[in-house]
């Protein structure tokens, strides 16, 4: 508050440069032991819709927790998650769901999150599609399509997996909405997954060339690994190498290789490099 009147926002474009530097300082390989591993582990765009939509759904609690949770739900959806959940009968596969708990959401839930995907798929083709029935690309941000992406969501059949509806269905904790004063960090989070090209994407690469664990009991292989031979800015001409994978397992070659492909951009023009240091604490 400023003279009894609340101090006005920092302008749009200062907001961005200001999140743009917080994110950066978090952009590295590294930083990737989340559940974006888990969601970039599938190689078709559809597997990793479902993935990450069911991930970002769980990403609430402590971080081992959810790991552990999101894993039981992929290894249930098995292989190919986007064709389970498009066959997906919740009378008859629900018992499988059983014991999977995560923090208060009961396996019961998960079925309908599963079954209300399988709906949306059906409607609109996709995640996406259905999002995309409530966005407005002229718009200033995306609330109303978050809104809208969760309102209709939520008006998809759910006795199918409850049975007896209860009053306050588990699955609508999935379904955030703006105008109910909601943040809908995780929705948003799923939309990032589903977009970004960056840093990470070499962190997740290393990781499938055998130069990281996926899981506490792997084992990492010390001579597996990702070097990097071009910094932003640096020009390349048609058959230099960007980088240099190594690998003793070829088993995930061709998944790494496209991860790695897509930290990569390439225009006609040279980018800024982004700063070393961003501020000195004295």
């Amino acid at each position: 508050m400023q003279n009894g009147r609340i101090a006005e926002w920092p302008h749009i474009v200062e907001l961005k440069t200001a999140l743009d530097r917080l994110y950066e300082s978090f952009n590295y390989p590294d930083s990737a032991a989340d559940p974006i591993q888990i969601v970039r582990r599938y190689e078709r765009p559809a597997d990793r819709e479902v993935v990450g939509f069911c991930a970002a759904a769980l990403a609430f609690g402590r971080v081992t927790s959810v790991l552990q949770s999101i894993e039981r739900l992929a290894t249930i959806m098995g292989r190919h998650p986007s064709a389970y959940v498009r066959a997906f009968d919740p009378r008859r596969q629900s018992g499988a769901f059983a014991g999977l708990v995560h923090r208060w959401t009961r396996g019961i839930d998960l079925v309908a999150l599963l079954w209300i995907v399988r709906q949306m798929m059906e409607r609109s083709g996709s995640i996406e599609g259905f999002f995309l029935e409530g966005y407005d690309p002229e718009a200033d941000d995306i609330e109303r399509a978050l809104d809208s992406f969760s309102t209709r969501a939520r008006a998809l059949d759910m006795k199918a997996a409850y049975g007896r509806l209860p009053k306050r269905p588990g699955v609508h904790y999935f379904f955030p909405r703006p105008s109910a004063g909601s943040a809908c960090k995780r929705l948003n989070l799923f939309l990032r997954w589903m977009v970004r090209n960056d840093a990470l994407d070499l962190g997740v690469a290393a990781t499938r060339l055998g130069a990281g664990r996926e899981t506490m009991e792997d084992t990492i292989d010390p001579g597996a690994g990702i070097t990097v031979g071009v910094k932003i800015g640096d020009r390349v001409d048609a058959g230099d190498a960007l980088a240099v994978l190594r690998f003793n397992d070829d088993a995930h070659l061709g998944e790494a290789i496209a991860l790695a492909g897509r930290a990569f951009e390439i225009g006609d023009t040279s980018a800024d490099a982004p700063p070393l240091v961003h501020e000195e604490v004295r």
